[in-house]
């Protein structure tokens, strides 16, 4: 911000010393009255800058901007007429031998109506620069303001995707362990070592915007084998990641909803069915399909936690926009869910 502000600074004196430099650069070569300087160019710019600089810092701001056009306007007419009128005032008293001016105003009107024409709007051109000047920066402004809005507002909506995920997730895993305390201890046992990792991971690697996909690899392989504990015999799990290092990273926690997702539908009590897992990492696009059995639960059944699709969609809405493709199908009553995304 300093630094903009002393470049701001700069650009100023140096339009200001080009403004005044110009009668020397125009006139190279030839004879110059330092008089006639002043009279000409330097005291109209003077009072041009005040006009300019009153405007940017004061006028617009106070009367412009807060819409109260008609005092704006007057002030400025009141300005600007009365240094047409102390410009004349001074080079009749100061410079009226240099300039031998002449009689204006000879009764017929229209030679002192055309000077008062060209006068107001040689006047009225550091009014309009300030105006545009002070505007372009109100707009860029507001345009930066409404930018870090937004982008507050991003950070804020997949914050509360990210932390809606992670209660849903650990209820269903102790649901999960719950159901496996009687029946097999040790698997049990087992289970909890394993949610422990998992909610290490969660806890204090996801905090991050972007994480190895590798990290993210091995996070799904763990959450897959603990779902694997509290299936039967007849639903058979497959699994397929990229096994070496791809360099890709990606945002936290966006398939884990899709493995869920495929365990709660894909999994019968009492029928034989297949969860298919596959990720494949081409260049830095990922493609992540999850197939399973189709197997719709009741509307009251809580064996999931509801919201990991509608979570998916809308945080690759937010984190990926226009590089990401989301589509699910139920197809031989088998549901497929695709998820390919394009990173950086």
């Amino acid at each position: 911000m300093y630094k903009n502000k002393n470049i701001t600074l700069f650009s100023h004196l140096l339009v200001w010393l080009v403004l005044f430099s110009m009668p020397y650069v125009l006139s190279y070569g030839q004879s110059q009255e330092i008089e006639r300087v002043i009279a000409h160019f330097w005291i109209p710019l003077g009072f041009y800058f005040i006009i300019f600089y009153s405007n940017y810092f004061t006028l617009i701001d106070r009367f412009l901007f807060t819409k109260k056009i008609l005092i704006f306007v007057l002030v400025n007419l009141v300005m600007i007429a009365v240094f047409i009128t102390l410009k004349e005032q001074i080079e009749g008293v100061f410079f009226q031998e240099i300039l031998k001016k002449p009689i204006k105003e000879d009764g017929n009107g229209p030679p002192f109506k055309m000077f008062l024409y060209i006068q107001m709007l040689s006047y009225m051109a550091p009014l309009l620069f300030s105006i545009t000047i002070k505007t372009t920066k109100r707009w860029v402004q507001t345009e930066n303001e409404r930018k870090e809005a937004a982008h507050i507002k991003l950070k804020s909506e997949l914050q509360h995707l990210h932390y809606q995920l992670q209660p849903h997730f650990f209820f269903n895993s102790l649901n999960n362990i719950y159901a496996m305390v009687d029946l097999s201890p040790e698997q049990a046992k087992t289970s909890i070592h394993s949610l422990s990792k998992l909610m290490r991971y969660m806890l204090y690697d996801t905090n991050e915007e972007l994480v190895a996909l590798s990290k993210e690899i091995d996070f799904m392989k763990k959450y897959i084998d603990l779902m694997k504990l509290r299936v039967s015999d007849k639903t058979t799990v497959h699994y397929q990641f990229p096994s070496e290092e791809t360099g890709i990273k990606i945002a936290p926690l966006l398939f884990i909803s899709l493995i869920e997702n495929a365990f709660k539908h894909g999994v019968s009590g009492s029928k034989e069915s297949t969860i298919c897992i596959n990720m494949a990492a081409t260049g830095k696009t990922v493609l992540f399909t999850t197939e399973n059995d189709n197997f719709p639960k009741k509307t009251d059944d809580k064996s999931g936690s509801g919201i990991g699709l509608p979570n998916i969609e809308k945080r690759i809405e937010l984190l990926y926009p226009n590089k990401s493709k989301f589509v699910t199908e139920v197809k031989d009553h088998r549901f497929i869910a695709s998820l390919e995304i394009e990173t950086d």
